[in-house]
């Protein structure tokens, strides 16, 4: 099977999509803007041909430049999972004949606002919402749905971009901020917990999903430099107090019509128990989320991604055997890591229990935390028992620090 790959070696999990192609026999045509030797060894191992084009963001201009490369070459699938190139994937579908969602399809992942329409159309609940393009139109819909209210691009990713305004006072400072934006949806703030409900899906049908609960909430962590963001793959996903998302989960695949590859659902609990919807992107979720999945079953999600796509099988035994907690960290000060404190006594205390260290190593510049998840590296860890995990998480958040100057 003939398989394009989109940007096989950015961001910092493609390469491992593009080796799972490789290791379920794909030929993998990767397709990408930069040159193919400054790319990781990972990608380009797992690459029969590479396509450069001049970028990956002019749409029209990529698409002519692909289809004129392969020379009438059949392709089977065309691949993508990082969310600013799904509708570029939707568009060589569509020049080449290759199966997969359409430009029409794909829309509805990436237009937060046609996406709420949807569902509430299939009767999902969803945030109170509103498209706005002008400052009078936030006015507007801020009125009619009520403070507080979340400010957020329709074709966003992540929390980027994205504002809470508990009144009048907050949407003045915030309106400025979002001149960059074409359209954005103004919507109802759920005050509630925040978890994901992520899958693998064949044809439509769910062969692997995953919850997962950030803590706290990615809009608060976003706001607070001080905070050390955890996100925690839960080893339960079938208890009572997920069941209301996880049924929404599968709900929404079915609304929207995906029929292959990952998706990445957020989804909020109220206090009171209802479940409403956040968003989803018919891609998987970032942050090394995906790794999280590994550890938390011992297999290669990768992989079966890969041959879930090529085909149409999901072959892993799903043992789910670990609750996995990832501790983002983020540096105090400016500059370069000068120092870092805790870690040898996190390994002591923990041991096998930490399964994987990214931390900046000394003298490496600190990173902008409002633009990366991942911010100054993260420890990631893993217990069969929930609560025995918190502790530990909640101890690396707090022992551990890194210091710039």
């Amino acid at each position: 099977m003939n398989v394009l790959m989109l940007s096989p070696g950015y961001p910092a999990e493609m390469p491992e999509f593009t080796r799972g192609l490789a290791e379920v026999g794909a030929t993998v045509i990767g397709v990408g803007d930069q040159p193919a030797g400054a790319m990781p060894e990972t990608a380009r191992r797992a690459m029969a041909a590479y396509i450069q084009v001049r970028s990956l963001f002019d749409e029209a201009a990529a698409v002519r430049e692909v289809v004129a490369e392969l020379r009438g070459r059949r392709i089977d699938r065309v691949e993508s999972n990082w969310e600013p190139l799904m509708l570029l994937a939707a568009r060589l579908r569509e020049a080449l004949g290759a199966p997969g969602l359409t430009v029409a399809e794909t829309i509805p992942f990436r237009d937060k606002e046609q996406m709420k329409r949807v569902l509430d159309a299939a009767g999902i609940r969803t945030p109170r919402h509103v498209a706005a393009t002008t400052a009078a139109q936030c006015w507007e819909g801020a009125e009619r749905i009520g403070f507080p209210v979340i400010v957020k691009p329709i074709a966003g990713a992540g929390s980027a971009d994205t504002y809470r305004c508990d009144g009048p006072d907050d949407l003045r400072d915030v309106i400025p901020r979002l001149r960059h934006v074409q359209e954005v949806s103004v919507e109802e703030f759920v005050d509630g917990e925040e978890f994901t409900f992520d899958t693998v899906t064949i044809d439509g049908t769910i062969a692997y999903w995953n919850v997962a609960w950030y803590r706290p909430r990615p809009l608060i962590a976003r706001t607070n430099e001080w905070i050390s963001p955890q996100l925690v793959a839960l080893r339960d996903v079938e208890a009572p107090q997920l069941a209301g998302g996880v049924k929404m989960g599968f709900d929404v695949i079915r609304a929207l019509g995906f029929k292959s590859g990952f998706t990445h659902m957020e989804w909020y609990r109220k206090h009171d128990g209802e479940v409403v919807f956040g968003e989803i992107g018919a891609r998987p979720p970032g942050a090394h989320h995906v790794d999280q999945m590994n550890y938390a079953c011992d297999f290669d999600v990768y992989r079966e991604w890969a041959r879930a796509v090529t085909t149409g099988r999901f072959e892993a035994a799903v043992e789910r055997k670990y609750n996995v907690a990832t501790v983002y960290k983020r540096a105090q000060g400016q500059g370069r890591i000068q120092s870092i404190d805790g870690v040898e006594e996190t390994y002591r205390r923990y041991g096998d229990a930490v399964v994987w260290n990214t931390l900046l190593p000394l003298g490496a510049p600190r990173r902008n935390w409002k633009q990366t998840l991942v911010s100054d590296g993260f420890l990631m860890m893993r217990h069969p028992d929930l609560q025995t995990l918190l502790q530990m998480a909640d101890d690396v958040g707090y022992r551990v620090r890194l210091y710039a100057g």
